[in-house]
């Protein structure tokens, strides 16, 4: 520990008993620095205060100007930026190589009641440190001059790679969408953009010396092309000098891109765009589909040729050390029926297509480091035996890759499925986005640990950091990105740079009312999912006794509820919800959540109760059938614009269960069905499917009361896919319905070719009501 440390951590052992018995609050600040302290007294920030460049430095100039800039527009305070020697009052940035914080990226921010100073030993330090006094200057969503406490933060980040993966493959983000999301990851001290470029439904950066990649590879024909809001041609591509620009944005917020060119599988696109690179010499078409495809690059050496030739321009435009490859779900049949393959196998004494891999990527990895750039590739390369030395594993299945990695000397990134996957949805509420299930939660990004327990402190080591991951298979548009990506980026960045013993749930959640304070003056699209009430009643005891016990809470477990049941929307007068209460029905309940300031944390949420809805279910609201996990939600086309509907699907097996309800009066089952297209590529995942075959030509749904295998209600055909809409209703008499509370299980039943069919309400209609008010 250096002098100026050791000095700090006496200066907080002393003002510690301060802070304790005052009990001031944590500062507004995400992620929370390592060290901070209070003293006595204040600084204002008004209008006439300088930001003074000490050091006359370039760099320390650029972060003065990205500090006012950013303070002008999120608090409408325009500070003038100088480098002569201002006023004694005023905020200072200096580049200091004796600045007390020694660690790379680090920096000290100190407000005293003469003035605010942050100094670094490196650029990115006094970057972040301005980041931090941005933060402290914006403690509220109010404008103009703001008073500062005196406050001594000494901060340094956890990890070297803080990271957040955008998938641009198979949905296309403009330039202004990609530095948008660059920027909010400046302004939680992320550091390392991940920028998946490359699949089998996109190739996504010009490459000049082929130019096939683009005029062929970029773009895509939607599976219903012209109908529904479908695009006839669906894609994009970035030219080399949009990717210069975007490559100087991300490095003026210190932020490094690393691009990311899949190879051997993955790479349905550019075989597209040239059949000569693929084994079997034909030309697929840009994939519309989801899922793992057999498409491989071939071994011949003019492919390699291809592949370094592509590397080179890819190099040439981006600067970063590391070279995503790829390496995951390359499936090896093409491989295994090629004969070129298999004598190149024997040739060079190769056992098997596993170790052919491992080979390629060896291959590949000589070459980057023959340019001075090193590979980093998700978990599979390690299952080959030629794995490079200085190669970066990124472990995406679980933390098994990381821990292999680290065990082996490799250096490792922990982005794990689906605990650090954005593209899972934030929560189950009803009000819904579409993405994977179940909800990772605002939480358990929070809580998530990326050293694994398995390593000792030296493979510690290898461990480099964490990064989260929006795929966007079915997150089609920037809006949605947003909505899946935040707040969760903030339980991120605390992960990857503060101090895993600081971190504290309730602290994190108070610290976050300013954070999505930011976020609406800065029109980020955050989701409010983790404060959205849950309006829960019991369903069967509500229609058994015509009243209902309603329970409001929210997933955090943080904020007021408040709440209304005459119809009007809830505010800070309405009541605030305690404890459980009873409504007669008919009733509308709804709820809002405050945080403690008053600021609204989740908008308003209702619910009507009464006997037709509380009969009613929506998609969601039906389960899976026992045996298969797997859900999503799904928009009504795959290239969709739009954010909702949404609905819920099982890819593996279209057997679904409405829960237990109370059967007494109901007189007919009325289901809403929407045809989807069935664009799941499931070659490779059969095992987990359960197959229902049609006993009709376009298939039917059948329902048994009960149980899957209970006494059969009904079989309703499906209408011909190619003349009924895609949305459409059955409907069956119930002549006998069970008393009691009775569940049904509900079947597609079709051909394996065939459309997806999903449930969009299925309603029990009472005897007594009017039929025709459920059409």
């Amino acid at each position: 520990m250096n002098i100026a440390r050791l000095l700090f951590c006496l200066s907080l052992c002393s003002v510690a008993s301060v802070v304790l018995a005052a009990s001031p609050p944590t500062p507004p600040l995400i992620p929370l620095p390592a060290q901070f302290a209070y003293a006595e007294g204040s600084f204002e920030v008004r209008a006439d205060t300088p930001i003074v460049v000490s050091d006359h430095d370039v760099s320390t100039r650029q972060t003065a100007d990205y500090l006012a800039g950013l303070l002008s527009r999120t608090r409408g305070l325009s500070l003038h930026v100088t480098s002569a020697a201002g006023p004694a009052h005023a905020i200072v940035l200096q580049r200091d190589p004796q600045a007390p914080v020694a660690e790379q990226e680090g920096y000290a921010l100190d407000v005293t009641p003469q003035g605010i100073r942050i100094v670094a030993r490196d650029d990115a330090g006094l970057f972040y440190g301005a980041i931090t006094l941005w933060q402290l200057l914006t403690p509220d969503a109010q404008h103009g001059a703001v008073r500062v406490p005196a406050i001594h933060i000494r901060d340094w980040p956890r990890f070297r790679w803080r990271g957040l993966m955008l998938d641009s493959a198979r949905h296309f983000q403009s330039v202004a969408e990609v530095e948008t999301l660059l920027d909010q990851m400046a302004q939680h001290k992320l550091n390392v953009f991940h920028w998946h470029l490359t699949d089998d439904q996109g190739w996504r950066i010009e490459i000049k010396r082929y130019p096939e990649l683009t005029r062929i590879g970029a773009w895509r024909t939607p599976p219903d092309a012209g109908h529904d809001g479908e695009p006839l041609r669906y894609g994009g591509f970035y030219t080399q000098e949009q990717i210069r620009q975007v490559v100087a944005f991300a490095a003026a917020r210190h932020i490094t891109i690393v691009p990311e060119i899949d190879m051997p599988g993955h790479a349905m696109a550019a075989i597209a765009a040239y059949p000569q690179i693929g084994v079997t010499g034909q030309r697929p078409a840009v994939s519309v589909q989801w899922g793992v495809h057999p498409w491989l690059y071939n071994v011949d050496d003019a492919t390699f040729q291809f592949i370094d030739n592509v590397l080179d321009e890819v190099m040439a435009l981006f600067p970063s050390t590391y070279i995503h490859v790829g390496g995951d779900e390359a499936a090896k049949q093409q491989w295994k029926n090629s004969p070129a393959v298999q004598a190149k196998m024997r040739a060079l004494g190769i056992k098997n297509e596993d170790a052919l891999q491992g080979w390629f990527i060896g291959r590949i990895g000589s070459y980057l480091a023959a340019h001075g750039r090193k590979l980093v590739g998700w978990d599979e390369i390690l299952e080959g035996d030629n794995v490079p030395a200085d190669a970066t594993v990124m472990s995406w299945r679980g933390i098994d890759g990381a821990v292999a990695a680290a065990k082996a000397g490799h250096d490792a990134v922990l982005s794990p499925s689906p605990q650090l996957y954005f593209d899972y949805v934030q929560s189950e509420h009803t009000d819904k986005y579409a993405g994977r299930l179940p909800a990772i939660s605002l939480e358990s990004v929070y809580t998530y640990e990326p050293v694994p327990k398995a390593l000792d402190a030296g493979q510690a080591k290898h461990v480099l950091g964490a990064q989260a991951n929006v795929w966007t298979e079915i997150t089609n548009a920037m809006v949605h990105v947003e909505h899946a990506t935040f707040p969760r980026l903030d339980a991120l960045s605390e992960v990857v740079w503060s101090p895993a013993a600081s971190r504290q749930w309730t602290d994190f959640l108070n610290r976050l009312v300013p954070q999505l304070a930011r976020y609406r003056v800065q029109d980020i699209g955050y989701a409010d999912s983790a404060f959205a009430p849950y309006i829960d009643v019991d369903r069967n005891q509500a229609l058994r006794d015509g009243s209902a016990q309603v329970t409001l809470s929210n997933q955090a477990g943080y904020g007021a509820i408040h709440y209304t049941v005459d119809g009007s929307t809830p505010d800070l007068h309405a009541p605030l919800y305690r404890a459980p209460f009873t409504l007669k029905l008919p009733a509308t309940a709804r709820a809002a959540t405050f945080a403690a300031d008053g600021s609204v944390l989740a908008a308003a949420r209702e619910r009507v109760l009464d006997r037709a809805s509380l009969l009613s279910f929506n998609g969601d609201e039906l389960v899976n059938c026992p045996g298969s996990d797997f859900r999503q939600r799904e928009q009504p086309t795959p290239d969709a614009v739009s954010t909702q509907p949404v609905y819920a699907v099982n890819l593996y097996d279209s057997c679904q269960q409405l829960p237990a309800t109370r059967m007494d009066g109901v007189g007919a089952l009325h289901v809403d069905i929407v045809r989807l297209e069935n664009n799941f590529l499931l070659t490779y995942e059969t095992r987990h499917q359960v197959l229902h075959p049609s006993s009709t030509r376009f298939g039917e749904l059948v329902v048994h009361w009960d149980r899957c295998d209970g006494p059969l209600l009904a079989t309703l055909p499906l209408p011909d896919p190619t003349r009924s809409p895609r949305q459409f209703s059955l409907e069956v008499t119930l002549k006998q319905p069970p008393h009691g509370e009775h569940a049904m299980c509900l079947i597609y039943q079709t051909p394996a070719d065939g459309p997806l069919y999903v449930f969009e309400r299925v309603a029990l209609v009472p005897a007594t009501s009017d039929m025709s008010a459920v059409h």
